[in-house]
This record gives structure tokens, C-alpha cells and sequence, in this order.
């Protein structure tokens, strides 16, 4: 009994000790990011990801800067080889967790990075995908309100580049500023990002 007690002990200072690490490693890699140092963040959470191999976060952040990152970006090698390395994390998120609507956002985003590249090259190929994608995470997590947003600044890009009215998108950005004020994240790491930008569009949207 006595032996026990002091394998039980020993594996919950483990794993007190792991959480610790865990932790900070995120927090640090936070900060990084937060310092506008995306790369040395995105190296820091990919080294998390390692240790953490039941963990989808990690490589759903190492992905999410590289995506971020690349729109904007005019060269296209620098552009291919950011995404390539956020895809291939995007697949190790997805691997951990699948159907989850966080990471659905992410992929949706990171076609969204080719499409405002080239239009004309990767638009018919790849918009059909972002609209599955969002119409696959609304059905999971209808009140999810990066779905929601995101799915209604797509469909505001969309209409811009048709020609047509983005007016009616305007109340799904209202929601989604809604959602954002309930919004409770699973533990301080996990996605919670997306409100400041939501009204950003929302305010363009009223104009």
C-alpha cells in the first residue's frame, strides 16, 4: 500500500510538473507573439507540440501565425512555403482533434491566404472548400463566434469581389459581436481571438 501511495504521488508531481511546463511554454510562446516575434513564437509552440502529442493547440497556433503572416505577403515562394508549413500543422491539429470547428476556421483561412494572393489562379478551385468549411463548422458549432465571423467576413468578400451587396452579411457580424461577449473558452489557452477584428468589419459594414 505504502508503495502505492508513492507511485501515485510521483505520477501526479509528474504531471503537475508537465502542466507547469506546458504552461509557461505557451504563456512564453504568447508573449513572443504578442512581442511581434511570430517566428520565434511559432518555433516555440511547434516544440510544444512535440512534447504535447495529444494537444491540438500548440500546432493550431504555429499554424494560425504562419496563415496570418502570409496574407499580404507578395513573394511567392516565402507565401508557399508559409503555407505548406501551416497546412502540414493544420493536419497534425486535425489528426489530434477532428471535426473541430476551430481548426475548420483555420483551414478555411489558410484558403482564404491563396484566394487574396491570386484570385484568378486559386479562387475556383479552392472558394468552394472555404464555403464547405464553414457551412461543416456552423452545423458543429453554430455558436461559435469565429464561425460565425469569419464565415460572414468570407461571404462579404465574396459579394465585393461580384459586385454585390454586403449589406446583408452586416447582422451576422452582429451576431457574432454577441456571441463574443458569451463566449467562454474551454482554459485561458484555447481560441479566443477574433472580437476586436469582428467589429472592425462591422463598423466598415454600417458605412
Amino acid at each position: 500500500m505504502k508503495h502505492l501511495i508513492i507511485i501515485t504521488t510521483l505520477l501526479v508531481s509528474g504531471f503537475i510538473h508537465s502542466q507547469t511546463n506546458y504552461e509557461k511554454g505557451m504563456q512564453k510562446a504568447f508573449e513572443l507573439w504578442g512581442s511581434n516575434n511570430p517566428i520565434e513564437a511559432s518555433n516555440m509552440f511547434e516544440r510544444i507540440a512535440k512534447a504535447e502529442s495529444d494537444n491540438w493547440l500548440p500546432s493550431y497556433y504555429a499554424a494560425q501565425i504562419n496563415i496570418t503572416s502570409s496574407f499580404g505577403e507578395k513573394d511567392e515562394k516565402k507565401l508557399t512555403a508559409q503555407l505548406k508549413k501551416a497546412q502540414d500543422l493544420i493536419n497534425d491539429a486535425t489528426a489530434i482533434s477532428k471535426d473541430n470547428p476551430e481548426i475548420l476556421v483555420m483551414q478555411a483561412l489558410l484558403h482564404t491566404a491563396w484566394v487574396a494572393f491570386d484570385g484568378a489562379t486559386y479562387g475556383a478551385t479552392l472558394s468552394g472548400k472555404v464555403v464547405e468549411l464553414y457551412a461543416r463548422a456552423s452545423q458543429i458549432a453554430p455558436k461559435n463566434p469565429r464561425v460565425v465571423y469569419c464565415q460572414a467576413e468570407w461571404n462579404m468578400g465574396s459579394a465585393r469581389y461580384f459586385g454585390q451587396d454586403t449589406t446583408p452579411f452586416c447582422k451576422d457580424l452582429e451576431r457574432a459581436i454577441e456571441l463574443f461577449v458569451n463566449f467562454k473558452p474551454e482554459t485561458p489557452f484555447h481560441p479566443n481571438w477574433g472580437k476586436e477584428r469582428a467589429a472592425q468589419v462591422l463598423a466598415s459594414c454600417r458605412k
